[in-house]
């Protein structure tokens, strides 16, 4: 069997990418909900026979890849070789089925080659609801993954190119907008076939044989390139903690611990030391913790290489079980994104001395979620608008930090006004930059983002979800902290009543509003040098 030279292999790489993207835009252009067609909270991935992943979108969210894995570890080992053409797999659960939150939902759909498995489809959305105990499946104050939603094993939802209409029937019962529900579940069906027809068609230029050993030597590749990248952190033992504000039920402070230790190339994360699992549901699972760290990894060392499995695996990533990163059943991780972003920043944070001019300061270091849900009196049907707010990215050792931005794992939008106001009921009253948010440095850190939005003919009920709340993302190398985020309900004289940081459901009465400051970011450099 030949291998294919480098430019043969370069070709393969940019082809499987094509088709990635191609699948991504189109879940994203055929979805029906805001937070897909617009924030694009979405990905796609092709996977080895194996559940290997081989390659993933550009434009996917960095939380996602760890994610995809997870789901294909489970299928196979439930499915075995009963797989078969025409076969889509769904499943989102974090405790059985690989998943990280309920509301992302994955797809797998096999690729056969002159009746070979040559490989897999995958994408994955965030819906906007779920079911469970408040609109949004994502609310404060859940103490278990039954309250969170549908809980999806790995369930094949068609066979034979036809879709299992009863299963989807369950699927949209639990949904508070069934309708977009079953938009954005048939998008993730399109991208998936969509993805099958191309992947045939390289598949008939390559054959499967050859189609299987370039997915093998795009992830030596990979592995190469990482080893080369871990070579540049200097020997030694690095440490960091840092804190969540709480879990929304009755512990605060939420101590994330990691030591370092890099030898000769090889780098161990040991996460020993952090807080047990929280009543709350800001808990994770292995997989979402794997790709915080990974992602630290690579924005540090080699921003430009491709998610693969070969990248996975490049570290090693210890983790305590029962532990706030490294939950067990039955926690609740719907708030799990929060948790990864302070990852992150301890990962970063103890990698600052050994790479001083790499790092930058803390990020916002949160998903400010904002839920706003209610009947829309326009239609007599419910709504349920979703959004994680961005916020400003830290000072960095060259230049100030972003504002008004997605930092971290999370890779979305900031969802336009107009699209708000033409969705739902709601009107925006003020979208603009948080006043003296930025932490003061040489490098000043970004700015948040100040959102005011209230119910328009109506009253609704608001779910906000937000970190770095009590905490606040810290400076660097003499920089200030960056400033706090915040809630807040207005009356109709616009008078401020504080909200906490994770609220449960809180109703807006009609003329009231809603504040939302999301965190800025820690500055970099002394503010006098």
């Amino acid at each position: 069997m030949r291998e294919l030279d480098a430019i043969g292999l370069e070709i393969l790489s940019n082809a499987l990418k094509s088709i990635n993207d191609e699948c991504f835009v189109a879940l994203m252009k055929a979805s029906y909900s805001t937070n897909i067609k617009e924030r694009h909270d979405h990905s796609t991935a092709i996977m080895s026979a194996n559940g290997e992943l081989i390659a993933q979108a550009d434009m996917s969210l960095p939380i996602h890849v760890a994610s995809m894995s997870g789901l294909m570890r489970c299928l196979l080992e439930k499915y075995k070789s009963d797989i078969h053409e025409g076969d889509i797999f769904v499943a989102n659960d974090p405790h059985t089925a690989g998943g990280t939150h309920l509301p992302d939902v994955n797809f797998a759909a096999p690729v056969f080659i002159d009746c070979e498995l040559v490989g897999y489809v995958c994408n994955i959305a965030h819906h906007a609801d779920i079911g469970g105990m408040a609109a949004g499946s994502m609310s404060g104050g859940m103490t278990e993954i039954y309250q969170e939603g549908l809980r999806i094993p790995v369930t094949r939802i068609a066979r034979h190119d036809e879709i299992n209409q009863e299963i989807l029937d369950i699927f949209l019962l639990n949904a508070r907008a069934p309708q977009e529900r079953r938009g954005d579940y048939y998008a993730q069906i399109a991208a998936a076939k969509l993805g099958v027809r191309r992947l045939n068609e390289l598949g008939c230029r390559y054959g499967a044989e050859l189609l299987r050993e370039g997915f093998q030597q795009l992830l030596a590749r990979s592995a190469n390139r990482m080893a080369l990248a871990l070579k540049e952190v200097p020997d030694g033992v690095y440490q960091f903690e840092d804190f969540m504000d709480d879990d929304g039920v009755k512990t605060t402070d939420v101590v994330l611990k990691v030591r370092i230790e890099a030898k000769a190339g090889k780098l161990t994360f040991d996460f020993t030391g952090t807080a047990p699992q929280t009543a709350g549901n800001i808990n994770m699972t292995l997989n979402a913790t794997q790709s915080a760290v990974i992602f630290a990894i690579k924005s540090l060392l080699d921003p430009e290489a491709p998610n693969t499995q070969a990248v996975i695996d490049c570290v090693d990533v210890i983790v305590p079980e029962g532990t706030v990163a490294s939950a067990v059943f039955p926690a609740s991780v719907a708030g799990r994104a929060h948790t990864c972003q302070r990852v992150i920043d301890v990962v970063m944070g103890a990698l600052a001395p050994a790479l001083p001019n790499l790092v930058p300061a803390a990020p916002n270091g949160a998903n400010t979620m904002a839920v706003f849900s209610g009947i829309d009196p326009r239609s007599g049907q419910p709504y349920v608008y979703l959004e994680t707010i961005g916020g400003g990215a830290g000072g960095r050792p060259t230049k100030p930090g972003k504002d008004g931005v997605q930092t971290g794992i999370t890779n979305t939008s900031n969802l336009p006004v107009e699209a708000i106001e033409n969705e739902y009921p709601l009107m925006v009253l003020e979208y603009g930059l948080a006043p003296n948010s930025g932490g003061k440095g040489k490098h000043p850190g970004g700015r948040g983002i100040r959102r005011i939005v209230k119910p328009i003919g109506h009253r609704c009920v608001f779910n906000g979800v937000g970190e770095r709340f009590r905490n606040p993302p810290w400076g660097l190398a003499g920089g200030e902290n960056g400033g706090r985020g915040r809630f807040a309900m207005l009356d109709q004289q616009s008078n401020e009543a504080p909200l906490p940081g994770k609220t449960g459901d809180r109703i807006i009465a009609e003329g009231g509003a809603v504040l939302m400051d999301s965190p800025g970011a820690g500055g970099w450099g002394h503010p006098k040098n």
